[in-house]
């Protein structure tokens, strides 16, 4: 059974509930269980007492509080008792202060001096960095476990030729490694951006109601500990840097920088599930993704095979990417020391994106590794459409031998229309055929020279030793980090 931790409105009763009532899907279909135990009502409530705690031994260090009553807050830090707490807060509406209460009450000697000269955004914003910081890590393993799947796919496809396409139009041959290339290289980029926001994540430290320390200031008078001092102890205690200035929360545009890096990944791998999308469609039908033998595509149709994972991966992505606008607004929207406006949205717009990012890497990371390539396809793609990309080479080797660059570009897109055409209507592609019927052209381009020239598995540039340069840097990279 699932419990639910709700403040009581009018007559409602403090609530258990199961799958009888609604349930964030992230509870339970969304990603890890690392994940989801981090983002855990109870995990935060252990962070709050660990928080408290670490309070208590800076005030017993200065000389406010006994070595016993801190032994008896630290013989009962990870007794976290849900039940208890919802009962107080069903009666006072105060989430923070139904768990010192409930933490109080288990500690018959230092209950009483629990949370001393603090506010409550001393002990939530300082859990809520420490939360950050280490769902960020976890997504930064995530991330690095997927490049170096990539670059295992990357080096064992960078010379395998097939039809490139822009505009969703077929263009010139490229490489399956050189096209992994890109979505690797956005993933080296979102990597920085979460060491960005990792470096940002910092605690609110201890400094009260708006940020003066002035309760600490007057609790500590006459101790010879300064408000400064025993922050710092806290801080090394919890092994959290803190902003060293700040109103009565953290500033807020931290959560919009680590919600922005987050972002980034999802719009890297929404890419690359949606290119998979693409080139799953039966009439291009070159990857796939895998498919268990007992899975099923379609209610209706039982022979579908449908991309439902990379479709996953889209959906979620367009959720995550919507996140960073309300953490935009809970930072420019914060009027002086502090609105609350953005405490009920944080409850859901942080750990829904950190679970659905968990969910989008994991999965991202499944699909690289079981991406079927279909050979036979990207040959026949290539033979069907490649010979249209050689005429660029042709181009060139015509004006080389004397022609004129414009007229022959002219004739060219004569001959590709027709063939074009005839491709349309589902014969082989005659292009070849068509160029060397063209005496004029023959005259200039000798017919064994165009025939050369059309072997479009060649015609991939140095995308294969490109793809061997970036592999070797990545795996540095993975290596060093």
């Amino acid at each position: 059974m699932y419990t639910a931790v709700r403040t009581c409105r009018g007559n409602d009763a403090v609530p258990t509930y199961d799958e009888e009532t609604y349930l964030s899907p992230f509870t339970w279909r969304y990603g890890s269980q690392a994940m989801r135990a981090l983002w855990s009502e109870a995990g935060k409530r252990r962070l709050w007492r660990r928080i408290w705690l670490a309070l208590a031994r800076a005030q017993e260090a200065a000389g406010l509080v006994s070595a016993a009553q801190v032994a008896d807050l630290a013989a009962h830090v990870d007794q976290v008792d849900l039940a208890r707490a919802r009962e107080i807060e069903a009666e006072i509406g105060h989430d923070l202060m139904a768990e010192l209460r409930t933490y109080a009450e288990q500690c018959p000697l230092g209950g009483g001096i629990l949370h001393l000269g603090a506010t409550s955004m001393d002990i939530e914003d300082n859990a809520d960095a420490l939360r950050l910081r280490q769902a960020l890590q976890l997504v930064r393993r995530g991330v690095l476990d997927l490049l170096a799947a990539l670059a295992d796919r990357i080096e064992a496809t960078c010379a395998l030729p097939t039809m490139a396409y822009t505009h969703l139009q077929p263009a010139e041959p490229t490489t399956v490694g050189y096209r992994l290339c890109q979505y690797a290289q956005d993933l080296r980029l979102d990597l920085e951006g979460l060491d960005r926001a990792l470096a940002a994540v910092k605690g609110k430290g201890f400094k009260g109601a708006v940020g003066t320390g002035a309760s600490y200031q007057q609790l500590l008078a006459g101790t010879g500990m300064a408000p400064a001092e025993m922050e710092a102890r806290i801080l090394a205690e919890l092994d959290l840097p803190a902003w060293p200035v700040t109103t009565q929360t953290y500033p807020r545009k931290v959560d919009w920088l680590v919600l922005s890096a987050l972002a980034g990944v999802a719009g890297s791998l929404h890419r690359l599930a949606l290119d998979l999308r693409l080139l799953q469609s039966p009439p291009l039908g070159e990857w796939s993704e895998p498919f268990g033998r007992r899975q099923v595509g379609s209610s209706a149709m039982p022979f579908k095979r449908n991309p439902v994972t990379a479709e996953k991966v889209c959906s979620l992505a367009r959720y995550v990417a919507a996140l960073p606008r309300v953490a935009w607004d809970n930072a420019a929207l914060s009027a002086l020391e502090r609105t609350l406006d953005d405490s009920a949205n944080r409850r859901a717009a942080l750990p829904d994106a950190f679970l659905a990012v968990d969910e989008i890497v994991g999965a991202s990371t499944r699909l690289v590794r079981g991406l079927r390539l279909n050979e036979a396809a990207i040959a026949r793609n290539l033979q069907v459409y490649g010979p249209f990309a050689a005429t660029e080479a042709l181009l060139m080797e015509l004006a080389r031998a004397g022609g004129d660059r414009q007229a022959w570009h002219e004739r060219l897109r004569e001959h590709s229309l027709a063939a074009w055409a005839e491709v349309q209507a589902g014969r082989p592609n005659p292009l070849v055929d068509l160029l060397l019927a063209d005496p004029d052209l023959t005259r200039l381009v000798p017919a064994e020279r165009v025939r050369a020239l059309f072997d479009v598995r060649r015609y991939v540039g140095d995308a294969p030793q490109r793809c061997t340069a970036f592999v070797s840097e990545l795996r540095e990279l993975l290596r060093k980090t």
